[in-house]
């Protein structure tokens, strides 16, 4: 199916069932915030501003992001937004910024989700 028509059924129907790429989800959901650096958040392709959070690694940023941080709300914002949309968009922005990621395969996206339910359960 034509990338750009995934990209409109997810912007149309908020499903993220649809797996778009990391790009797609930035310019969808993290955009907003990241292009400008809206309420301190790093801008994409600033690495100054991006080399502590890269340092922080790819499971602890990606899972603290998704459950929100900082004035960031949770998943970015975007209630629907599944937590291997989210990440894959963590991976674009942090790769376009000094990192060298790749897409989260399942045992990462296990880890990830075990650490954002640490997460929970702790604020409970």
């Amino acid at each position: 199916m034509n990338k750009n028509i995934v990209a409109l059924l997810f912007a149309l129907t908020g499903c993220s069932a649809w797996a778009v790429s990391g790009e797609e989800t930035y310019n969808a959901v993290g955009a907003n915030c990241h292009a400008a650096g809206v309420a301190g958040s790093p801008k994409v392709g600033d690495a100054k501003a991006w080399a502590k959070l890269i340092k922080e690694g790819q499971v602890p940023l990606t899972a603290d992001g998704y459950g929100g941080v900082r004035s960031m709300p949770p998943k970015g914002g975007r209630a629907d937004l599944s937590v291997a949309d989210f990440s894959n968009a963590v991976v674009y922005m942090a790769n376009k910024s000094g990192a060298n990621w790749k897409e989260p395969d399942a045992v990462m996206l296990k880890n990830i989700n075990a650490r954002i339910d640490k997460s929970k359960s702790s604020k409970n």
